[in-house]
């Protein structure tokens, strides 16, 4: 079951983008100094197509985009979500989805989002603000995946 544990509208996220971003629980990643470790836990209300419509509902004249923050421990549920967006809201909001993992294992996935980060968080290196990370942020378009991670720099 996909959970999400909060939301909030961000700028910095995906470049260019007004973004809901949706902090998932049950992360299956140990990632040595996560920003939020609260989330490797089983918490929050389970986000269904009705839960993440009212959210869109609420904000849709103020965003651009949803990210989805994790979801690794059911990647499925992510995809079917992502594409549920993209179905009802006639492709006008952007998907994105941050996954820990540092490679997707079907790359069929990425046919539902616009932009996807892959990599675990390697505290030595940084995230996404650092030239050092080894985290890479992909823009999607039509199944071609362009790395953007060099936005994200300082």
């Amino acid at each position: 079951m996909l959970k999400y544990v909060d939301y909030d509208i961000v700028f910095q996220e995906i470049p260019d983008e007004v973004t809901l971003a949706i902090n998932l629980s049950n992360c299956p990643h140990r990632c040595a100094g996560c920003h939020s470790p609260q989330l490797r836990n089983d918490i929050g209300k389970e986000l269904t197509e009705t839960a993440l419509s009212t959210l869109i509902r609420k904000y849709e004249k103020s965003i651009t985009c949803i990210c989805f923050m994790g979801g690794d421990a059911t990647p499925e549920k992510v995809c079917q979500l992502a594409a549920f967006i993209r179905e009802k809201w006639n492709n006008k909001i952007k998907t994105a989805w941050y996954s820990g993992y540092n490679n997707l294992q079907d790359i069929l996935l990425i046919q539902h989002f616009d932009f996807i980060k892959l990599g675990e968080y390697i505290q030595s290196l940084g995230g996404l603000n650092e030239k050092t990370t080894n985290q890479r942020l992909f823009k999607i378009n039509h199944g071609n995946c362009q790395n953007i991670t060099h936005k994200m720099w300082k």
